[in-house]
C-alpha cells in the first residue's frame, strides 16, 4: 500500500507543472544551452522533494508550537532548521512581495467599488442586498418584508 498525503494522493502522484517548469528552467539558463527530458524530469522531482523535505520540517516547527497552521514563520524556521538559512532573506522579500501583490488584487477584485465605504454606507448596502434576497425568495415579491432597525442613530 502506497504512503498517502492529505489530499488522497500518493506522493508518488505530487508533482509541477511540467510547462511552467520547462519555462522557469529555460529562462535561468543562457538562451544557447538545451536540457534534455530526463534531466528536466530529474529537477522536477528535484524540486518536488525539495518541496516535501521543507513542508515535512514546516509541521514539525508548528507542532513544536503547537500551532494548527502552518504560518509562513513556520517555513522560514524550517528552512533555517534544514540548513538554508542564507535563502531566508531572499524568501521573505518574495513572501512580502506576494502579500503586496494579494493586497492589491483583492482591492481590484470584484468586491471592491474602487472606493471605501463608510460604516453607515456599508450597512445601508447590506440592508438593500438583504432585501433583494428576500424578494428573490419571496418570488420576486416586489415589497419585501420590513425588518425592525435595530440601530436608529445610522438614519441618514
Amino acid at each position: 500500500m502506497e504512503p498517502m498525503d492529505i489530499v488522497g494522493k500518493s506522493k508518488e502522484d505530487a508533482s509541477l507543472p511540467k510547462a511552467t517548469m520547462t519555462k522557469i528552467i529555460k529562462e535561468m539558463l543562457p538562451p544557447d544551452v538545451r536540457v534534455a527530458r530526463d534531466a528536466q524530469d530529474l529537477l522536477i522531482e528535484c524540486c518536488v522533494e525539495f518541496i516535501n523535505l521543507v513542508s515535512s520540517e514546516s509541521n514539525e516547527v508548528c507542532s513544536r508550537e503547537e500551532k494548527r497552521t502552518i504560518a509562513p514563520e513556520h517555513v522560514l524556521k524550517a528552512l533555517e532548521v534544514l540548513g538554508f538559512g542564507e535563502y531566508i532573506e531572499e524568501v521573505y522579500a518574495a513572501y512580502e512581495q506576494h502579500k503586496l501583490e494579494t493586497m492589491d488584487s483583492l482591492k481590484g477584485g470584484k468586491w471592491s467599488n474602487g472606493a471605501e465605504m463608510t460604516e453607515e454606507e456599508a450597512a445601508a448596502e447590506q440592508q438593500r442586498m438583504f432585501a433583494e434576497a428576500r424578494a428573490r425568495m419571496n418570488g420576486g415579491a416586489t415589497a419585501p418584508p420590513k425588518q425592525p432597525d435595530l440601530n436608529p442613530s445610522l438614519e441618514s
